[in-house]
Formats: C-alpha cells, structure tokens, sequence
C-alpha cells in the first residue's frame, strides 16, 4: 500500500489499526533486555508485564497503544471505534496496570528512556482526547504514569554523557517525547531539567559528520534527532544560529548526497526494517526543524526536497503484515502523519 504525502482518511486509518489489534496481544516472539535478579523475573512476558507484553517488545506494545488512542480521537465515528475501545479497555485495568507498576518497582529502569518516553505519549494521547472513556482509561493510567516519569526524571538527573546511537538508547528522540509531554502536564521541574541536559549534552556541537549515518540499523537519525530536540528548547534566531555551526552542509549540495532514503533489501528482516522507521523519523525531524526556522532561511528549499523524499519513501509498503514492520512500523507513520512532533 501506499499513501500519499500528508493523506490518510478512515480506511488507510483502519489498516494501521488492523496492524496494532493483531498483535498486541500476541505474546511471542518476544524480545526483552532485563537484569534478572531473582527467579522471580524469568516468568512469561503475559506475567511480567501484565499489560504491555504483545507486539514483539514492551516499548512497542505502548506505542501500539498510542496509535489507537490517537486514530481513535482522530476519527470519531470509524467503523474501528468498537474493537479500538474494546482493546484500549482491555489493557487498561486497574490490576493490569498495577502489575507494570510492580515490575517497574523491581527493575526501575527497564525501558528507559524509550520506552518510557512512548508511555508518557501514550498518557498525553489520553490527556488530550475529549472523551469519557479515555479519561477513564487515563486515570486508571495515572499511577503508571507517575512511576515512570519520577523514574525518567531520576534517570536523566543522573546522566552524564549522551548515547548518541541511532536505535533504542539514543537520549535526544526520547527527551523530544518527555518534553512535549512535560510541557503538556506544567512538570516545570521535568521541562527545566531536559532544557539544562540538551544544553550541556549538544549546544555546543559543531560540524557533525552528517556523511557518518547510518551508524548502523539506524531507526532515528542521531543528528537530526539532536536537532529536533534542540529546536524545542532555543529560540528560532538561536536555533537557526546552531544549526549553522552543527550542520554546515545544509547550505550547501552535501545534505541531499548524505540525506538519502535508504532502501530496504531483505523487508522480512527486523534489523533491515529499522531503515523504514529512519525515512519516517528523518522526515518528521526534518519538518521540524523547518517548522522553527524563519520563512527567510536559505535552507529551507532544500530541507523542505529531503523531507517530502524521505516521507514518501517511508510510506511505500508501511502496513507490511510482516511481524519484522507491522509490530511497530505504523506507529512512527501515524506520528509523521498527523504531525504528533508539531502539535505540542
């Protein structure tokens, strides 16, 4: 299937939909990096994690949860609204949510700060969604919600050094995600902190090797993830200031050479359909640092060709039933396409 830029009706909603009902509920394969202490963390993942143990791994069946509440708020009166809500009631349960609770009183950072990140999204998703039965499901959400950001915040107090990778542990798309949701929530004390770590992480960077990336089964950009963190937290003049120093070659032919999509050979390949997510993830960086750059800016035609490039590369194939895509592919398509990053 393919979508056309910025399309989706309905239907195409329905297809992602599809995706996420067939396998959040579906236990294994199951990926999971844990620190085992006890024989009491080698049980099912169903037993572990009691309400996010489908979709391959936790990090995705939370963000499978996101996409439904979100294609949910967005087409109120899709024929996917009963199985949608059925879902969503499903796993959000009292007790179901007091098992993740408990697992993350035994493992306080497992899943950070990915997979936390995707939770407070899921939460924000529930915050901002007008509807009785989503601010049922928030408040049964609120005491997960809390560990995990109290427990996020914790993390980043003590980080010292940035992971500046293209999968998992990067720190800047995480912090892109916590900041929206922490301003959402007036977590002053959270926005102030991400603020004083993007600043002395990247606000001195200077002349990234763009030509570098792909470090490998890249999924995120590290330097445009970077600089989508960056223009959150910097005013446009300031922003504008850095990029120059940060990427130089966005003045010049060197960025469309470097900023190529990349072509998957092998898509029943989990670690090849991590470069379907980065065309999606590049594109929704790309558009926007563009949305905080002045209409002035000389980069901006050129910048503008690279994210239309990457969203329509990204989008050819996405509902791929393939268990390698379809556990968490759609996902980062519904946040390019309903613009999630520019509407914080």
């Amino acid at each position: 299937m393919q979508l056309k830029p910025m399309e989706i009706d309905a239907a195409i909603a329905a297809k992602f939909v599809q995706l996420v009902l067939n396998c959040i509920n579906q236990e294994y394969p199951h990926s999971q990096i844990s620190w085992f202490e006890s024989d009491e963390d080698i049980k099912p993942p169903r037993e572990l994690t009691p309400a996010f143990y489908g979709c391959l791994d936790w990090h995705s069946a939370v963000h499978g949860h996101w996409l439904l509440a979100r294609l949910a708020r967005y087409f109120p009166e899709a024929e996917f609204q009963t199985t949608v809500r059925e879902a969503l009631q499903q796993t959000l349960t009292s007790e179901k949510i007091q098992g993740e609770i408990a697992y993350l009183q035994r493992c306080p950072f497992f899943e950070c700060p990915y997979g936390f990140s995707w939770l407070l999204q899921l939460a924000m998703e529930l915050q901002e969604w007008n509807d009785p039965q989503g601010k049922e499901w928030l408040s049964v959400l609120e005491p997960l919600e809390t560990l995990v950001a109290n427990n996020f915040y914790r993390w980043l107090q003590r980080l010292e050094l940035p992971n500046r990778t293209g999968t998992h542990f990067n720190t800047a798309f995480p912090l892109c995600l916590a900041l929206d949701w922490a301003r959402s929530k007036n977590q002053e004390n959270f926005v102030n902190l991400i603020n004083s770590k993007a600043q002395k992480f990247y606000l001195n960077d200077k002349n990234y090797p763009l030509n570098f990336e792909p470090l490998g089964y890249d999924f995120v950009s590290p330097c445009l993830a970077e600089a989508d963190l960056m223009r959150r937290i910097l005013s446009p003049a300031d922003f504008a200031s850095w990029l120059t120093d940060f990427l130089p070659q966005l003045l010049t032919e060197e960025a469309l050479q470097s900023l190529q999509p990349l072509q998957v050979d092998n898509s029943n390949d989990y670690l090849q359909s991590h470069f379907r997510g980065l065309n999606l993830s590049r594109a929704w960086m790309i558009e926007g640092i563009i949305s905080h750059l002045l209409d002035s800016d000389s980069r901006l035609d050129t910048l503008r060709s690279i994210a239309v490039l990457h969203r329509q590369c990204g989008l050819v194939d996405v509902t791929s039933d393939h268990y390698a895509s379809s556990h968490w592919l759609g996902t980062f398509a519904i946040y390019l396409i309903t613009a999630r990053g520019l509407c914080s």
